[in-house]
C-alpha cells in the first residue's frame, strides 16, 4: 500500500511530498492493490472509487493546490475541506498567483477567517487595509460624541474634526429621528390590470391590516410591520412593506416576513405570482426617488446655530458667504443638475468613510446619503452680526448595529468607541443603538457640510487639497511592499488625519 509522508505543521511553503495529480492519477491502481491485500483503501484512492473524499488536511500546500488545478477540489471548497481557514486563504493566494502575479502587497495573515466564513465574504484571498480617523468630541443632544471615519481621501477627516468644533462651540447640535422602517417590495403579477387594482385596495383595506400584521410579525421577535402600500403598473404590482428592525439593518427580517404576507395574499389572489421577492420599489442600493420622498432606514434630521464670532475664527469666513454659497450650490446646482436628494456639498462622503469603519454595507451609502443641507442667518443676540443656523435632513439612513460586518473585529471597536456595539440593552429600548447610530451619521455630516462650505466661501478648498493631499514624490522606486504591518508606513496627511 502506498504510505504518503504528511507534515508535521502547517506551512504555506512545505514542500511537496507527492504531487496531488499523481495521487489522483494513481488512485484507481492504489485502490486494486489496497484491495487484493486485504487492506483499507488510501484516502485519495478511496474518493475514486466511490468512498471517502481524499484527506486534503494532511495534505501539502501544493498537494493541495494541484487538487483545485486538476478539478478534484473546488477553489471555493477550500475552507470546509481543509478546516483552516487561513491556510485555505494562503492556498488560494498560490493559485491566483500563477495566474496574475505576485499578491505581496495584498496582506492575509492575522485575519479573523473563521469569523466572516460563510457570512461576510467568500474566494477570499486577503484583506485591504482603510486608515481610520476620529472625529470629535462632537456635541450632540448634550453629549460629547466620537465618530470613526475610514478613509484615504486626504482633508476629509481633518475638514470634518473642524465641522464639529465649530459646532460644539456653538452649543452643540439636536438630532431627531423622525422615522424608523426599513422597507421591502416584491413584485408580483396579476392576470389583468384590474386584478392588480383589486390587489391594491385589498392590502391597503384597513380592514385587512389586522391579518397583514399577523402574518408579518409572526416571523420575528423583534422586527414589526408599520406599513404597506401598493403601486401599480398594468398587471404588475408592487407592495411596499415598512417595518421596524430594532438595532438591525433589517433586510433579512423584513424579507422573511413580506413571504409570509405572500402566503396570505394567495389565499385572497390565487391566480397572483410572485415574480421577485425585491421589485425595486424598495429602494435598495440605487438612487430612488421613493426613498427621498418617503423615508427608508433612519429618517434623521440635525441642526445647530454657529454664532458669528465662531464662524469668523474657526471656520475663517462670514455667515452672509457662507449661506450664499450654500443657496447656489446646494439648492441651485443641484436643482440644474437635475439631482433627487443631492440638496448637499458631499454628505456622501461623510457617509461613506462612517459606513467602512462601523462594518455598515458600502452599498447603501447610495439612498443613505441622501440629504438636504439648508444653511439660514439668524438674528443674533450679540454683536458682530447674524449667526448661522444649518440643518441636513437625511429621510433614508440605512444602518444596523447587530449583523454583518458590525460584529467584526475592528468595525465591532469603532461602534464601541461610539457607544453603540450590539443589541440595546435595558434600560435602553430595542433599536435605540441603531437610532443613535444614525443621528450620529447625520450630525458627521452636517461637520462635514459646515467645514467645506465655508472652504468653497473662502476659496481655501483647492489650497488645502494641494498642501495637505499630496504626497512628495519618491526619488527612486519604492521597494517591494513588506509585510502588512509595514503597510501603514507610506500613510501620510495625503490619507488619513487625526
Amino acid at each position: 500500500r502506498a504510505v504518503f509522508p504528511v507534515p508535521s505543521s502547517h506551512s504555506c511553503h512545505t514542500p511537496p511530498t507527492r504531487a496531488a495529480s499523481t495521487i489522483i492519477m494513481a488512485a484507481s491502481t492504489d485502490a486494486a492493490m489496497c484491495a487484493k491485500e486485504g487492506l483499507p483503501p488510501a484516502p485519495a484512492a478511496a474518493a475514486a472509487s466511490g468512498g471517502a473524499k481524499p484527506d486534503y488536511v494532511h495534505m501539502s500546500d501544493e498537494e493541495v493546490a494541484e487538487a483545485v488545478k486538476a478539478g478534484a477540489l473546488k477553489d471555493h471548497a477550500l475552507e470546509k475541506a481543509l478546516g483552516d481557514c487561513e491556510r485555505a486563504v494562503a492556498v488560494r493566494r498560490r493559485l491566483v498567483e500563477e495566474r496574475v502575479g505576485s499578491l505581496d502587497g495584498l496582506p492575509y495573515e492575522g485575519y479573523c477567517y473563521d469569523q466572516i466564513n460563510g457570512a461576510n465574504c467568500e474566494i477570499v484571498i486577503g484583506y485591504v487595509q482603510i486608515p481610520t480617523g476620529l472625529v470629535g468630541p462632537l456635541t450632540l443632544d448634550n453629549e460629547p460624541v466620537y465618530i470613526p471615519m475610514a478613509t484615504t481621501e486626504g482633508c476629509l477627516v481633518a475638514s470634518t474634526q473642524r465641522g464639529a468644533k465649530a459646532i460644539s462651540e456653538g452649543g452643540g447640535a439636536a438630532s431627531v429621528v423622525v422615522k424608523d422602517g426599513i422597507t421591502r417590495a416584491p413584485a408580483m403579477l396579476l392576470p389583468t390590470a384590474m386584478a392588480a387594482a383589486q390587489l391594491k385596495l385589498w392590502v391597503e383595506d384597513e380592514a385587512n391590516w389586522a391579518a397583514i400584521q399577523e402574518a408579518f410579525n409572526s416571523t420575528t421577535n423583534f422586527g414589526k410591520i408599520k406599513s404597506v402600500s401598493v403601486a401599480v403598473a398594468g398587471r404588475n404590482a408592487f407592495m411596499r412593506v415598512a417595518c421596524f428592525s430594532g438595532d438591525a439593518m433589517g433586510m433579512n427580517m423584513i424579507s422573511k416576513g413580506c413571504l409570509k404576507v405572500m402566503d396570505l395574499l394567495y389565499e385572497q389572489f390565487p391566480e397572483m405570482r410572485l415574480i421577485s421577492i425585491s421589485g425595486n420599489y424598495c429602494a435598495d442600493k440605487k438612487p430612488a426617488a421613493v426613498n427621498w420622498i418617503e423615508g427608508r432606514g433612519k429618517s434623521v434630521v440635525v441642526e445647530a446655530v454657529i454664532p458669528s464670532a465662531v464662524v469668523k475664527k474657526t471656520l475663517k469666513t462670514s455667515v452672509p458667504a457662507l449661506v450664499d454659497v450654500a443657496m447656489r450650490k446646494n439648492l441651485v446646482g443641484s436643482a440644474m443638475a437635475g439631482s433627487v436628494g443631492g440638496n448637499n456639498a458631499h454628505a456622501a462622503n461623510i457617509v461613506a468613510a462612517v459606513f467602512l469603519a462601523t462594518g455598515q454595507d458600502p452599498a447603501q451609502v447610495i439612498e443613505s446619503s441622501n440629504c438636504i443641507t439648508l444653511l439660514e442667518a439668524i438674528d443674533s443676540d450679540g454683536e458682530g452680526g447674524p449667526d448661522l443656523h444649518i440643518s441636513c435632513s437625511m429621510p433614508s439612513i440605512e444602518v444596523g448595529t447587530v449583523g454583518g460586518g458590525t460584529s467584526l473585529p475592528a468595525q465591532a471597536q469603532c461602534l464601541d468607541i461610539m457607544g453603540v456595539r450590539g443589541a440595546s440593552r435595558a434600560p435602553k429600548n430595542p433599536g435605540d443603538n441603531a437610532q443613535k447610530l444614525g443621528r450620529m451619521v447625520a450630525a458627521a455630516v452636517m461637520a462635514g457640510e459646515l467645514s467645506l462650505l465655508s472652504a468653497l466661501a473662502a476659496n481655501e478648498l483647492v489650497k488645502a487639497h494641494m498642501q495637505h493631499n499630496r504626497k512628495p514624490q519618491p526619488a527612486a522606486p519604492a521597494p517591494a511592499p513588506a509585510a502588512a504591518p509595514a503597510a501603514s508606513t507610506t500613510l501620510t496627511r495625503s490619507n488619513c488625519e487625526s
